[in-house]
């Protein structure tokens, strides 16, 4: 860390849609001095061609090799999936100081075996995950800031998990029988949306799709496991809207006995009294995605319905924040002990 206590900072891949806005929310933050802007096209160029909210004079866009890793303390990499772990094998040994904060799905599956399975790939770093830590500040109770390497996670399973790990753990719902149904923007797809589905009019219709093997759902299975110490049985059904971000999450569960929406509010309110991002809505209150756009919020909401003991929960949060940047600098905060909430 440099001597005015500001942390150098380089984002590879900052021209997409996660990089722009994390490059958004870091240049506001009082702590942080961008060093480096990476991407492989539009070398050269200044970072609010992409972006007109980025009014700070940044360095322009730059190729991976014109950095030096030995002049930074943390490296944001919001690549493909299967680039970042390439690129911190070939740098981790040149900084033993330095930090990495991984936005895509490389460190977030402990097994490789299951990862390869899921996202086509064969995992070029596994003795680096060892190194690495999964990180949902308000469900992570480990400190962050003995790992190198956080592994940032998915929109999807982070609006389920919030809402569905304090419960399990707590007994309150049925731990089987679990419907999950998530609507997202399709800036969830990228930048690439009609290669990866060859579908008509993506940007005009809603469109269902993955229900049985979508990559998330190893990721939902590990936490579930991890967190909760139980094995949960739950089916995810994921959305694509004719909208550009926001995720609204529909979960389906059934109550223990003596259970009921208000108990479960009750727990909710209690787990999570201390958090700066999660609000846990009044019983049955309506929800939308518009509430927690650009933010680094997530609305819940439990609503009671007709049957005794099924209940909705909805969750809402903007899948390119909580899902992806604003996390993404959550995580950063809290490795290098700045305030959590700082410039979110």
């Amino acid at each position: 860390m440099s001597i005015n206590n500001k942390i150098k900072v380089a984002v590879i891949g900052a021209t997409g849609y996660t990089g722009l806005d994390l490059v958004y929310i870091l240049s506001k933050h009082p702590r942080v001095k961008i060093k480096h802007l990476s991407a492989t096209k539009n070398l050269g160029k200044e970072i609010n061609f992409f972006d007109k909210r980025i009014k700070k004079k940044l360095p322009t866009i730059s190729s991976i090799k014109e950095i030096n890793w030995m002049n930074l303390d943390l490296v944001f990499l919001s690549l493909p999936n299967g680039e970042a772990q390439k690129l911190i094998k070939t740098i981790y040994f040149k900084n033993k100081d330095l930090r990495f904060i991984d936005l895509s799905a490389d460190f977030r599956i402990s097994n490789t075996n299951i990862f390869k399975k899921n996202y086509k790939l064969k995992h070029k770093a596994k003795k680096f995950i060892k190194n690495s830590i999964y990180s949902i500040p308000e469900l992570n109770n480990q400190k962050i800031d003995k790992f190198r390497i956080i592994s940032n996670p998915g929109c999807y399973p982070t609006s389920i998990l919030l809402p569905l790990v304090p419960l399990l753990k707590t007994n309150m719902i049925k731990n089987d029988n679990i419907t999950i149904d998530s609507k997202s923007g399709y800036s969830g797809a990228g930048k690439n949306l009609e290669k990866k589905f060859n579908h008509k009019n993506l940007y005009s219709s809603t469109f269902a799709y993955s229900t049985k093997n979508h990559r998330h759902i190893c990721e939902i299975d590990q936490q579930f496991l991890k967190l909760t110490k139980k094995k949960i049985h739950f089916s995810f059904n994921p959305h694509l809207l004719p909208t550009f971000r926001g995720i609204l999450t529909s979960i389906y569960v059934q109550t223990n006995k003596g259970k009921t929406g208000y108990t479960l509010r009750k727990s909710l309110v209690k787990y999570y009294k201390n958090s700066k991002f999660v609000k846990i809505l009044k019983l049955n209150s309506p929800l939308g995605s518009g509430s927690v756009l650009n933010t680094n919020n997530c609305e819940i909401s439990i609503c009671e319905t007709r049957i005794k003991n099924k209940i909705v929960i909805f969750s809402a949060i903007d899948n390119l924040i909580k899902g992806a940047s604003g996390q993404a600098v959550q995580n950063m905060n809290l490795l290098f002990k700045f305030p959590e909430y700082q410039s979110l």
